[in-house]
């Protein structure tokens, strides 16, 4: 809470440790099963109490979105005030510290955050599964988002389940400046469907997280590489620093991530590839369990 009347809610990066497209339902949704879990970076929702609702977008990657109708932090409020009936209004702030179209979650997670920062300032009371139908209809991704902890997430995004504890990790986040529309990338993509494949099975530390996900992989990679060449290299680059343990893309890309156990390491490797790659948007961040 930033003052009496306004409330601030973090927004964090959403990681696809694993995502695997199991099916297409008759009206084109695709299933999936994937890992998702909050790396310790996003973007802020402020929200101020106000007659009516408005938008304003600040920060590194402000430039390039709109406050119109489209804009999801806009879809969410107003998706909100319908279903509860709410006639308050707000003005909402958007720090956008995370790229555009980048396969972390940042529209969906800015979403999310609204929503939790709107339920606050308007003091809504709505019961959780009206909260998560709001929010899988603004996204696939913005359902777990809303719950905001490392979940097996199947369906089109509203299965949402616990997965075995997670041990200490640090995750290095890269993007070479490129955003990829996630629908090219499903219609880019070849071949059958792949099983799901959540486990059971407590890792005891970050190498043998490490060895289960390298057991599975991220269905969209290969698509979001021939959209999105670039791709190549930044995974090529994290799966070269030392000590990375996993290098995949997240989501529909063109993010990827590296896992680590270390938080020294993970900033060494954050740090050599910014330097080379002075134009990337680079980060080190924990995994958040």
């Amino acid at each position: 809470m930033t003052a009496e009347n306004s409330v601030s809610i973090f927004a964090p990066a959403k990681v696809n440790l694993y995502l695997h497209v199991t099916g297409k339902r008759d009206d084109g949704y695709h299933l999936l099963d994937s890992l998702m879990v909050f790396a310790g970076v996003g973007d802020i929702i402020e929200a101020a109490s106000a007659d009516d609702l408005s938008l304003a977008i600040v920060g590194p990657f402000a430039e390039g979105l709109e406050t119109n109708d489209d804009n999801l932090v806009l879809k969410a409020a107003r998706a909100l005030q319908k279903t509860s009936g709410c006639k308050k209004g707000a003005t909402l702030t958007l720090t956008k510290e995370l790229p555009i179209a980048s396969g972390i979650g940042g529209g969906s997670a800015d979403a999310a955050a609204t929503l939790k920062a709107l339920v606050e300032l308007w003091e809504i009371d709505l019961a959780d599964e009206k909260m998560q139908e709001i929010a899988l209809s603004l996204g696939a991704d913005v359902p777990v988002c809303l719950r905001g902890r490392a979940s097996f997430v199947g369906g089109i995004g509203e299965d949402l389940s616990a997965p075995p504890p997670l041990p200490p990790s640090w995750l290095v986040l890269v993007n070479p400046g490129v955003g990829v529309s996630t629908p090219e990338v499903f219609k880019a993509r070849r071949g059958g469907f792949s099983s799901a494949a959540q486990f059971d099975e407590t890792p005891k530390d970050a190498e043998q997280l490490a060895e289960f996900l390298a057991a599975r992989t991220n269905d969209l990679e290969a698509p979001a590489r021939k959209i999105a060449p670039a791709i190549d290299e930044v995974v090529e680059r994290l799966g070269a620093q030392d000590a990375c343990l996993l290098a995949r893309m997240s989501g529909s890309g063109a993010t990827c991530f590296g896992l680590f156990g270390e938080e020294d390491m993970a900033w060494d490797a954050a740090l050599s590839i910014a330097e080379a790659n002075p134009n990337w948007w680079v980060t080190a961040a924990p995994l958040m369990v």
